[in-house]
């Protein structure tokens, strides 16, 4: 059976996650409803990254095997005209056997928006979270480069994860500010449960001048309690999965 590679985007704002629960709706839940519906199977997808409640995706990727050889190019159509408008399927491709969304990575990139204009910007608000409080963007990228490279990243993770290992290589971690918006982009070759988001708590309370730059100190201690607080998953999104 042909083995099925599917990139799609999805705002998460009505989602638990997207791993499929009970007694909660999910983006897994509702892709593969609609699979079942243009496949004519019950099919169960592999998925790259098990993103949260309320966070989004440009770039989520699944692989799924079928009996129905519908052509590749068509599959976003099809599932497309059954999906709710907040699920797209963006690009599908067949690929070999041994291809796994989530076994087969290489890294991802995450992207985590803030609004930091003085009253928050209304069409902005699912997207973003808004800090009122100005921010040194330049305190902050200079603290976010600290963490680039390869580093025990275990205070950066929230309890509820069961890694054997906590070392990752953190590639790029750049802060970028555009009309009252920053944009913390990461990339790595894997993240621990809400690093992102814990990273980027961490930087808002430096760029509020309410911690010290204190990087280096937080990664030696290897205690979640070292860092900041978490932010809310609505400025989270998955952009990019690497193979």
């Amino acid at each position: 059976m042909p083995n099925i590679k599917l990139t799609l985007g999805y705002d998460g704002s009505r989602y638990h996650g997207f791993q499929i629960q009970q007694n909660a709706l999910t983006v897994q839940e509702v892709l593969e409803k609609a699979i079942a519906v243009v496949f004519c199977e019950q099919i169960r997808v592999n998925m790259a990254g098990r993103t949260d409640t309320g966070v989004h995706a440009t770039g989520q990727v699944v692989n799924f095997h079928s009996s129905n050889n519908i052509p590749a190019n068509r599959i976003p159509y099809a599932l497309n005209a059954v999906l709710p408008k907040d699920v797209v399927a963006y690009h599908a491709e067949i690929v070999p056997d041994s291809f796994h969304a989530r076994c087969s990575s290489v890294g991802k990139q995450y992207t985590y928006r803030i609004d930091n204009n003085e009253h928050p910007q209304v069409l902005g608000r699912n997207y973003s979270f808004h800090v009122k409080d100005p921010l040194d963007v330049g305190v902050i990228a200079a603290a976010a480069a600290q963490l680039v490279g390869r580093h025990d990243f275990a205070s950066f993770r929230a309890s509820g994860s069961s890694v054997r290992s906590t070392i990752r290589t953190l590639h790029r971690l750049d802060v970028e500010e555009a009309d009252g918006f920053i944009t913390i982009t990461a990339e790595a070759n894997g993240f621990l449960y809400n690093m992102v988001r814990i990273i980027t708590g961490t930087l808002i309370e430096i760029g509020k001048g309410k911690r010290q730059d204190n990087m280096a100190a937080i990664l030696e201690a290897k205690d979640r309690r070292a860092a900041g607080w978490t932010v809310p998953p609505h400025g989270l999104v998955l952009r990019h999965v690497y193979y």
